[in-house]
This record gives C-alpha cells, structure tokens and sequence, in this order.
C-alpha cells in the first residue's frame, strides 16, 4: 500500500465509488460478499487498492494545507516541484491557536513583535503527493488556501 487505507466512515461515505470500483472488475454484491467470505486476503488488498485509488486522487488536487499546535501555524502552499511555507510562532507562551481566543489574539497581534512569522520553501525530495500525505499524517489538513492567501498578500505588500 502508497498510503493507508480509509476509516470505515470513509468508505461509508464512497460506497457508490467503491461500487463502481468493484464494478470495472466485473465484481457484483454477491461476489464481492462470496470474496469477503471466502478469501479475506484478496477482499483487503481490493480495499487498499481502492484507498490508494482515492487518496491519489484527493493528493493530486491538494494545493494548500494548514497544522494549527498551541503556538504554531504552518500553512502550505503545495506546488508541482515544492512546497512554500509561511510559520506564524507566538512568543506568548499562553497564547493557544487551538481555541477560539487564541485566534482572536493572533488576529489582534498579528504585526507586533509577539508574532515571529517565517516563509520558506522546501523542494520534494519525494514524489509530490507522497510528501503531501505525510503531512497530513503529522496532522496537517487540506484547506482553501485563505488564510495562506491573505497572510502571503500582507507580506508581500
């Protein structure tokens, strides 16, 4: 397996996609449940084939990321060949981005010598997607990109 295989509520979500996969290896219901039965071994490679199907497909559309802790924020902005960064550390050691007033706080102190922001960029020394997924694995998220792009503006301007 590339990545790892889906929650059971994932595919409780995709049970039409993993239908049609099934489906394009002329596999029905009642095979696919003689399959579950009878030879456990294949009925979870076909899952892990079908996770990988999924997260390649989520991975290749990935364009920015954000990992919130107490006192960091790092947000992502994937491209095709790297990945560029922009770190937001309090130097406030009570502040906490994870609650509601913490990002009230960061919105109120954005500019002040409280906040040590930090852009970077970093080539893959992987495959693209693979070095996006394991930032999700260490708890980064996809997101829409806004909080990166209004941030990146201000620092550019």
């Amino acid at each position: 397996m590339k990545y790892a295989r889906l929650t059971k509520e994932q595919f409780e979500e995709l049970t039409q996609e993993f239908t049609n996969f099934l489906a394009t290896q002329a596999i029905d219901k009642a095979e696919w449940d003689q399959i579950k039965a009878e030879k456990p071994e294949v009925a979870e490679q076909e899952l892990d084939v079908f996770s990988d199907l999924v997260w390649e497909g989520v991975l290749s559309k990935a364009e920015y990321l954000e990992f919130f802790s107490k006192n960091h924020i790092f947000l992502f902005h994937c491209f095709e060949n790297h990945v560029q960064s922009i770190v937001l550390k309090s130097l406030v050691p009570e502040t906490d981005f994870l609650t509601k007033e913490g990002l009230q706080w960061l919105s109120d102190n954005m500019f002040t010598e409280t906040i040590e922001m930090k852009v970077g960029k970093k080539e893959f020394t992987e495959e693209r997607n693979l070095s996006i997924f394991q930032l999700i694995q260490q708890g980064s998220f996809l997101s829409d990109g806004q909080l990166y792009n209004q941030i990146n503006t201000i620092i550019k301007s």
